[in-house]
């Protein structure tokens, strides 16, 4: 690990006035950088320990003031400070009984004792997962090389990769509660050093390897995420969501589903929100399911009809084409879990 100097920040503008300009343009997105923002630190400091992250300066924002909120309102919805932790957010009645995929995402990421101290804002904004992405020995695609290990066919270890939009790197993203986050039409507010913020939702705040590989997520050095916003759900708003992992006890993701829809007093899906983790490199909804499973009732038959159409584009590689059927027996459970 290099020696670097700590800052601890008092605001948000005094976070981002401390960034240095030398600072690569896109947060966390460079091997080496002159400072980084750390929060609950779990990410940032696996790659500091590794070598891949270079420090001169981490710029604690843990404990700047109004950064730990949750607040609920019936009518304009739920709004989350960047620096609560997966713990608070676990334990909130107001997001169990109004936004259950998100209960449940929370509830099935990392451990307990890394849920009392991981962010949510540092959670999403995470590098993805891929043992040659965070291997210092592999200059791989997405850290600015001409291969992506793991997309050789075959001699890549890619039994845990993406299945679709793999073209160039197939690594997928670490947070499993960004799915469901994604799926409940959530917003990321993000603040600038010249004092303005902005609320990009979910489906843009993550970047697709098509238009960038080297990068996960559109936040550059000087912006930090403050909150993210979910809208109010209607009373006819049901939620699931479900993750397969390979060990029962805690373990990365080989596939997670949630789904947000809004049933009519038939069962008939008015309307459907589907989003697929670790199947993509960033989360990723299938239209594919929405518009296969809207205005249909929600049963067995037409569940099935969703997940296939949702795994009718998957590409699977060498060593990954389980997570077809994966997905495909996931999706259905899920949409079924709301009927």
């Amino acid at each position: 690990m290099n020696k670097f100097s700590w800052y601890e920040a008092k605001s948000v503008e005094d976070a981002l006035q401390q960034v240095n300009s030398t600072v690569s343009k896109e947060l966390y997105q460079a091997t080496n950088k002159a400072a980084v923002f750390k929060s609950g630190g779990i990410d940032v400091f696996d790659w500091v320990k590794e070598g891949l992250l270079q420090p001169k300066k981490v710029i604690n924002i843990r404990n700047i003031p109004g950064l730990d909120k949750i607040n609920f309102d019936s009518k304009k919805g739920l709004r989350i400070g960047s620096n609560v932790t997966l713990a608070e957010l676990a334990s909130n009645p107001e997001i169990k009984t109004n936004y259950l995929a998100l209960h449940q995402a929370v509830n099935h990421a990392a451990t307990p004792q890394l849920r009392n101290v991981s962010t949510l804002g540092g959670n999403i904004a995470q590098r993805n997962r891929c043992w040659y992405f965070r291997s210092a020995e592999h200059e791989c695609l997405r850290k600015g090389g001409y291969l992506c290990y793991a997309h050789h066919p075959e001699n890549g270890e890619n039994e845990n990769h993406a299945i679709i939009d793999n073209g160039s790197c197939v690594s997928v993203h670490a947070s499993s509660i960004s799915t469901a986050l994604m799926a409940h039409n959530a917003t990321v507010v993000i603040a600038d050093s010249e004092g303005k913020k902005k609320e990009v939702s979910m489906d843009d705040f993550f970047v697709s390897t098509s238009k960038d590989v080297s990068k996960e997520n559109i936040l550059e050095a000087k912006e930090l995420i403050t909150e993210i916003v979910l809208p109010a759900p209607t009373k006819n708003t049901k939620s699931a969501y479900i993750k397969q992992v390979e060990r029962e006890s805690y373990d990365w993701s080989l596939g997670d589903v949630a789904v947000v829809v809004e049933v009519s007093g038939n069962n008939t899906c008015r309307s459907a929100s589907i989003v697929l983790g670790a199947a993509a490199p960033v989360p990723y909804r299938s239209m594919e399911a929405q518009q296969a499973i809207e205005d249909k009732t929600i049963n067995a038959a037409n569940a099935a009809v969703a997940a296939k159409a949702a795994m009718a584009i998957a590409q699977p590689l060498a060593k990954n084409s389980y997570k077809v059927p994966l997905f495909e027996a996931t999706i259905k459970q899920a949409i079924l879990e709301i009927s």
